[in-house]
């Protein structure tokens, strides 16, 4: 908008409604390029007719008091600039400017209480709403006024709306006689919406939920009706474009959510963005499915079409689904980022969890820094063992597979010889010898040799190096972590939203909104049994699970066929999935899924058959931990401290592992706390319980009080 410094160039504006607004009218910036503000001019005698309008915005319904105003007489200035004031009101919206809400306060200068005609309906309702414009009756020209806006918005001053329908927080005269509504209602009607379920429905659901604590009443009903269409309505207008400048916006967002975020960092000449979300829940999850658990990684979601990729933590449910526990979104993958926020993570499971730890950490991305999480240079990091999952690597080689070659019969030999490049490293094998065969068969291959030998071939040997040093994760581990990734990029990548892939506002978003609330959902139905169609899409919604309702019968091997193994359909026995190279995790499958570089369920079905038969060979990840074993078994040299210390954490191992033993075995856990030996604690949680009773009686004696 241009700016423009004198008032005469304005013209004088009357709108043909008998109320108008400030959309009604169009604004001009009058002013400097230091100073400048929106202005518009209208006939005097129409002020009125405008402040109506303003008062009947339908997201902020409001009244506007005047807060200041001065006046002069006609003949008192010798000398004027065309702006001043004949009169002038400044007109500030009732739901301010003080603010008796929740950190809010009165202003110091107000020494006396003002007019409440004209006012919101009590002072307790005002929450510090900013939304003010000045009213300039023109000392030149007394029948036109000069509308300055300086707020629009009605937000307090942290940038939040703080009345209105879209205030979230915003309660009416009738709060009292509102039914207790718990965190467990509102997040389970907050979800609903967000997938979309009919208002109908949710609206049922929500007075199941208010009954279990109010009982049956028809005024309960209503206010519940009126709750959920409010709340409705609120996520319908919600948007991710709290401004339009990305950074701005993300800034606004994080200091309405400081709950939510355990990092932030603002992109600077020496710092790179980074933003680590983790909800109230997804840290209880997080606590309760982690400790003493696996953490597993998808970390470079979305690398080429986001703005900054994604890393989300996951942890393996009760079911073994991989359930989001926190968000990374940032492109820096330097050791301090990465520790930095590992540190703050770990705190946050600690104040909750104070014993918290992890077992291993799975990753999927070869570059990933694995110093903070293996050797880190103090206790507040994981300080775990690394396990490496093959599900990025397989998936990306498969759909180029099947994308790039024409004919099923090339697609199986190509992705087998794929996996010969891979298994070459247990094998003896020379990798560079796998590697010269693969591209000397395939050569008529051109579309997919040029994409493996530009995107592969130059990281090929520090990939198939990862692989070899860290032990590998196992196929159900492999098969939750992508079914996370597949749900993720169904909800992100809609076409609907290709426009908004840059902006990282609209990514807080979708992740905080439907993809939490549809985790959320999902756990809910597991654990009260409810919702039966959520459940049911729920528990399948990982290949390993739906493997397992494939029975034995169904899965034919020929002994004499190494080469092939069929799986028949269970809806149809006449059709059966075609199964190539059975027994290892480059398995080929026919299948429509598979067929989309995903892990089918015929694939994990035909390798758990395979195991220990005669004719196939082990999987990737029991290869890995023999070598694992052996290269232990090999290393402590006789008669040496190496071998005192290999012998001690092999026997340190072996108890914990016939503890486990012992404790899934028994029926009764009190048999086995009662053999436990005695710890003593810090001075302040010591009893008497395991005290021998001298010591207890003269510890009782002491700490008794003198009664009066």
């Amino acid at each position: 908008m241009e700016i423009i410094e004198s008032l005469e160039e304005i013209p004088v504006q009357n709108p043909q409604a008998e109320d108008f607004s400030y959309s009604d009218l169009t604004w001009t910036k009058f002013g400097t390029t230091e100073h400048h503000d929106e202005v518009a001019l209208i006939p005097y005698a129409r002020v009125e007719e405008f402040i109506i309008g303003e008062c009947s915005n339908p997201e902020c319904p409001t009244r506007f008091h005047i807060e200041r105003g001065r006046k002069r007489s006609r003949g008192s200035l010798r000398e004027y600039k065309p702006d001043e004031y004949l009169e002038y009101r400044l007109y500030w919206c009732s739901f301010g400017p003080e603010n008796y809400g929740e950190g809010g306060g009165v202003l110091p200068s107000r020494k006396y209480r003002l007019n409440t005609r004209n006012r919101a309906a009590r002072p307790q309702s005002m929450r510090g709403c900013t939304c003010h414009f000045v009213v300039k009756r023109l000392y030149a020209r007394p029948s036109l006024a000069l509308l300055v806006y300086n707020e629009r918005r009605h937000v307090n001053k942290a940038g939040f709306v703080c009345h209105g329908p879209l205030d979230r927080d915003a309660i009416g005269p009738g709060a009292k006689k509102i039914p207790y509504i718990c965190n467990e209602i509102q997040q389970q009607t907050m979800s609903m919406i967000y997938l979309g379920i009919p208002e109908e429905n949710v609206l049922e659901k929500h007075i199941e939920g208010i009954q279990r604590y109010c009982g049956s009443d028809a005024t309960v009903d209503t206010l519940a009706s009126q709750y959920v269409h409010k709340l409705g309505m609120i996520i319908k207008r919600s948007t991710h474009e709290l401004d339009l400048d990305d950074q701005a916006s993300i800034k606004i967002w994080a200091e309405r959510n400081k709950k939510s975020i355990f990092s932030y960092q603002e992109s600077s000449e020496t710092d790179q963005f980074m933003l680590g979300i983790q909800t109230e829940w997804q840290l209880q999850q997080f606590v309760r499915f982690g400790h003493c658990s696996l953490v597993a990684a998808d970390s470079t979601f979305g690398i080429k079409r986001l703005k900054y990729p994604l890393c989300t933590l996951l942890v393996f449910d009760s079911r073994h689904h991989a359930l989001p526990v926190a968000w990374i979104i940032s492109r820096s993958n330097l050791k301090s980022d990465v520790e930095k926020w590992m540190k703050i993570l770990l705190q946050r499971a600690q104040s909750v969890e104070p014993g918290f730890r992890i077992n291993g950490f799975i990753i999927d991305d070869a570059a990933m820094e694995i110093d903070p999480i293996r050797y880190a240079s103090t206790l507040d990091t994981f300080r775990c063992p690394i396990l490496f999952s093959l599900w990025r690597i397989r998936r990306s080689w498969l759909r180029n597979v099947v994308k790039k070659c024409d004919t099923i019969e090339v697609q199986r030999e190509l992705f087998k010889c794929l996996g010969e490049v891979v298994y070459s490293i247990w094998d003896g094998v020379d990798t560079s010898k796998a590697l010269e065969r693969l591209t000397l068969d395939f050569s008529d291959q051109t579309a997919f040799m040029h994409y493996f030998t530009s995107t592969w071939l130059p990281k090929i040997g520090m990939w198939l190096s990862t692989i070899k040093s860290l032990p590998l994760a196992s196929q159900e581990a492999c098969g939750a972590i992508e079914a996370y990734h597949v749900k993720l990029k169904v909800k992100l990548f809609d076409d609907t939203h290709l426009n908004a892939l840059q902006r990282v506002d609209w990514l807080v978003h979708k992740l905080t909104t439907e993809l939490h609330s549809s985790y959320w959902l999902d756990r809910y139905a597991d654990e009260s049994d409810s919702f039966q169609n959520v459940k049911e899409e729920y528990i399948a919604s990982t290949s390993w699970h739906r493997a397992s309702e494939i029975p034995d019968s169904a899965v034919i091997l020929d002994s004499n066929n190494t080469v092939v193994a069929k799986v028949r359909s269970q809806r149809d026995t006449n059709v059966a999935r075609v199964v190539w190279n059975p027994g290892s995790e480059f398995a080929f499958c026919d299948c429509a899924w598979s067929l989309q570089g995903n892990l089918c369920k015929h694939v994990i079905k035909v390798n758990t058959m395979c195991e220990n038969r005669e004719g196939y060979g082990d999987s990737m990840s029991l290869r890995s931990f023999k070598e694992k074993l052996t290269s232990v078994k090999m290393k402590p040299m006789d008669d040496s401290i190496a071998l005192d210390i290999s012998m001690a954490l092999t026997l340190q191992m072996f108890d914990q592992i016939k503890q486990l033993v012992k404790l899934s075995g028994t029926d009764d856990i009190s048999n086995i706390v009662n053999d436990l030996p005695v710890k003593w604690g810090c001075k302040k949680g010591r009893t008497t319980v395991g005290i021998p009773a001298s010591i207890a009686a003269f510890t009782k004696k002491r700490s008794q009080k003198r009664k009066r």
